[in-house]
């Protein structure tokens, strides 16, 4: 039987519920708005399903493995057997429990939760179509709307994600074996993580990037650590060539052909090609323009500090709304939205965002570097801890990386940190805190630190940027 269209209304409507919209959605209901959220697919959106969570279950999982079986230095002798099939289900388990978890909070707080798939109609409705054969549509009016749709993988000429052996990353979390060969298109944050668990678990990987380098924008130093750890794993590195397509291989598997700039051409055996070239926004098919609402010429929407676009009462969050592309800032910018909403004195500050890359070792950052202090005038004072001189990390078997700590020199406020090294993830949040609070080197440096820890060695690159270093040579 189809259900007839019928018609709603709503204070505030969210489309799409990944971090930016289940999280708006949420905090809006808890400013006691009337809250819809329109959701197409899952709960969690892309992050929860496709990325964040099942890559970091992965890039977990698989650095057990590696480390079990190259434990020797440490007396431990093993050969661990990997069911990835068995990988793939605890990978799945850990993601449907938290998308299961996101569904209940949004009923816990009172969000009104609606499945199709949502285009505008005009600037104060949007019609909603339902899934499956019958189900028929809706028509929902609105007085403030939050765009939250999210972003997904681009894909390049000649490269078909159709293609069974064509891999974007969602593909490659979802693998049902291990290739003997993978080439890796794109040397990004993403290409780079992927390349890192595929090696570790026995493929024989092969990273092709246009730029001369992985990991674009980190300083140099930084992707130094990175590069050299990946190819200690056995990662081959090709730059300065773009991947132009493919062809079938004498042996079963494929060739993936590149070209330099100056036209030269090489190939690449592989049995899989993950392509990782960046995302790109999801706001075609959305009819944004009955609403009034215009996209820049790559289809994002701009925003501004308080999500809005240029039409006032519809907002954008998450990857849709542009870089930086992270899930924790649609998260953020999710409650700015809602509280703006609610009339509340709430608006983006761009200052303390961390950003975090999963390889092998990890990178974590946050505010500025030397350059960027001294472009924007300071004098700056700069402090860095080697993990080759914390305690911690040499008991770990982790000691690549450093800790550098960017402050004012004048005043001492903390400006910046990067993190390459164990648990940088983690690491610099504390960093990220000081930037917030408005901290200063002594700050950070009269902090006490569990000894023996990781975090000591934040401490220590506050103190090397006073020139008072115990644990290290002093600048």
């Amino acid at each position: 039987m189809v259900v007839g269209d019928i018609s709603t209304g709503t204070e505030v409507l969210v489309i799409g519920a990944g971090p930016g919209g289940y999280v708006a959605a949420i905090r809006a209901a808890q400013r006691g708005l009337d809250t819809t959220l329109v959701e197409k697919d899952a709960y969690g959106g892309a992050c929860l399903n496709r990325g964040c969570i099942p890559s970091k279950a992965l890039i977990t999982a698989s650095g057990l493995a590696h480390e079990a079986g190259t434990a020797e230095e440490m007396g431990i002798h093993a050969d661990p057997a990997v069911d990835l099939a068995r990988m793939i289900e605890w990978k799945e388990e850990v993601v449907d429990r938290l998308t299961g978890g996101v569904e209940k909070l949004c009923k816990a707080n009172g969000v009104n939760l609606v499945e199709g798939t949502a285009r505008f109609a005009d600037d104060h409705t949007v019609r909603v179509a339902h899934g499956g054969d019958g189900q028929g549509s809706e028509s929902i009016e609105f007085e403030h709307a939050i765009v939250a749709t999210g972003s997904r993988p681009v894909e390049i000429p000649g490269f078909s994600f159709a293609d069974e052996h064509v891999w974007n990353a969602a593909d490659a979390l979802d693998a049902d074996a291990v290739p003997d060969r993978l080439v890796v298109v794109g040397g990004g944050y993403i290409g780079m993580e992927l390349a890192t668990v595929y090696a570790k678990l026995g493929a024989e990987v092969t990273v092709v990037e246009m730029l001369e380098d992985v990991l674009d924008p980190y300083e140099d130093d930084v992707k130094r650590v990175v590069r050299k750890r990946a190819e200690e794993l056995g990662i081959a590195f090709s730059f300065g060539e773009g991947a132009t397509g493919w062809s079938e291989g004498g042996d079963g598997g494929y060739l993936v052909h590149t070209e330099t700039e100056a036209g030269e051409e090489s190939t690449y055996p592989a049995d899989r090609v993950l392509v990782a070239v960046g995302r790109e926004p999801v706001t075609g098919g959305l009819d944004l323009e009955n609403a009034g609402v215009e996209t820049d010429d790559r289809g994002f929407i701009e925003t501004d500090d308080r999500t809005r676009s240029a039409v006032e009462h519809v907002h954008a969050v998450g990857d849709v709304a542009g870089e930086p592309m992270l899930a924790h800032v649609a998260s953020t910018e999710g409650i700015v939205a809602a509280e703006t909403i609610a009339g509340e004195p709430a608006a983006l500050d761009q200052r303390a965002i961390p950003a975090a890359v999963f390889t092998d070792p990890e990178i974590g950052t946050v505010g500025m570097t030397e350059a960027d202090a001294e472009d924007a005038g300071f004098d700056v004072a700069v402090g860095e801890m080697p993990f080759r001189a914390s305690g911690r990390a040499l008991t770990t078997g982790h000691s690549d990386g450093f800790v550098r700590i960017v402050a004012d020199a004048d005043e001492g406020f903390v400006l910046g940190a990067q993190i390459v090294g164990p648990e940088a993830s983690e690491l610099i949040a504390e960093v990220g805190l000081a930037i917030e609070l408005g901290a200063t080197l002594e700050d950070v440096a009269a902090t006490v630190h569990t000894h023996p820890t990781l975090s000591e060695a934040v401490m220590e690159a506050a103190e090397n940027a006073q020139g008072q270093a115990i644990h290290t040579l002093n600048r």
